[in-house]
């Protein structure tokens, strides 16, 4: 029986990972069998990732509570439930700072694996506007000096860097681009691609199927002190609230979700803080859903799509990965509830709250205790 073939997919928040992973997959089942997702987020659970690709007809999988390189066995398990369930191909996104998973995943299973599982190149995807921050005029996205190290060591760690979005690049600016990552990252094979509109998909799949990982350790800076000077600026929310409509009439959910995101918006730029991804899923009736995100507070909303009916009531999924203080994010948040409480009349009911920064003293269970 052949093995299943593992890979993750790693990059910047708001890179396209996600829908980078859905693509890969349709690919891959039209093509070379049969593909799984494992949606992976340092929160407990209420994941909009999972929510919106359980709206498809992928496989889909969460592995909650920490990152994929901390969960070593849990991530053995699953990978062995979905190659016994006929998954050819698997592949898994990290949270957090995007990078150590080269050490931590794929040296993990060569080593204490042998042979178990045959691993693919490990993916970055970058997408155009990210790539600013490192190139020579060294855009100023208004994320701090910090996020720099992170892009530069994700992009270094991959035995493949994909140019996402190549959908809003001109043909000059396309060039360019790839121009400089060649230039960066000399030993690195380019390609490019935008998830979007599946041009270029199909080439980088092929590519993946036909080539293994390195699965060699590369010096990244992982652990120094720039590694956790930005892991200490950011944080992560993640909330699941019925939204009901008090007088029980019909409303276009649509206004709310964008009400609710520009408020958010509105509390970032008071408190001069931004977030690299915002996320929102809400599920109507049937196949009826809006899927919002966010890349920062300098962008538009994007919508993947929109609900087509009006509702008297919904439940939201809202995940934040944010650089700002985790107390100030959840403050803005509530207020952000109240507002579209105000706006639209409805009462607000919160099934499920997290909000912890990467350094928040007590996360987890081995947080020191005071008296």
């Amino acid at each position: 029986m052949a093995k299943a073939r593992f890979m993750v997919v790693s990059g910047f928040l708001g890179a396209g990972k996600t829908t980078s992973m859905i693509a890969f997959s349709r690919c891959i089942n039209e093509k070379h069998g049969k593909s799984a997702i494992i949606a992976n987020d340092l929160g407990a659970k209420n994941l909009v990732d999972a929510d919106y690709t359980a709206t498809t007809d992928l496989s889909i999988t969460e592995i909650t509570g920490d990152c994929i390189c901390y969960q070593t066995e849990n991530l053995v398990d699953k990978l062995n439930r979905l190659a016994d369930g006929g998954a050819d191909v698997i592949m898994s996104d990290i949270p957090g700072c995007g990078i150590g998973a080269l050490d931590h995943v794929y040296l993990k299973l060569k080593d204490e694996y042998p042979g178990e599982f045959d691993l693919m190149p490990f993916t970055c995807v970058v997408d155009p506007e990210r790539l600013r921050m490192i190139l020579p005029e060294r855009a100023t996205i208004n994320l701090p000096e910090e996020m720099r190290f992170l892009l530069d060591a994700q992009m270094a760690e991959a035995d493949l860097i994909v140019l996402n979005k190549i959908d809003m690049l001109s043909a000059e600016e396309l060039a360019a681009d790839v121009d400089f990552i060649k230039t960066a990252y000399p030993d690195i094979p380019v390609m490019t691609m935008s998830a979007k509109t599946n041009d270029g998909v199909a080439a980088v799949v092929d590519y993946l199927m036909a080539h293994e990982a390195a699965a060699e350790h590369r010096e990244i800076g992982y652990g120094t002190p720039e590694f956790l000077a930005a892991e200490e600026k950011m944080c992560w929310y993640n909330r699941r609230f019925f939204a009901k409509r008090t007088d029980e009439a019909n409303i276009d959910f649509n206004g709310v979700v964008d009400d609710f995101m520009e408020a958010i918006r509105d509390g970032l730029i008071e408190a001069k803080r931004n977030v690299p991804h915002l996320k929102l899923f809400a599920a109507g009736e049937g196949d009826d859903f809006v899927k919002a995100s966010l890349v920062g507070v300098d962008y538009d909303i994007e919508y993947e799509r929109k609900l087509e009916h009006e509702y008297t009531a919904m439940s939201i999924v809202v995940n934040a990965r944010a650089v700002c203080e985790s107390e100030t994010m959840a403050a803005i948040v509530d207020e952000a509830i109240k507002a579209i409480e105000e706006k639209h009349g409805l009462a607000c009911h919160v099934l499920f709250t997290e909000c912890f920064g990467m350094m928040d003293e007590g996360r987890g269970n081995g947080g020191r205790a005071s008296r």
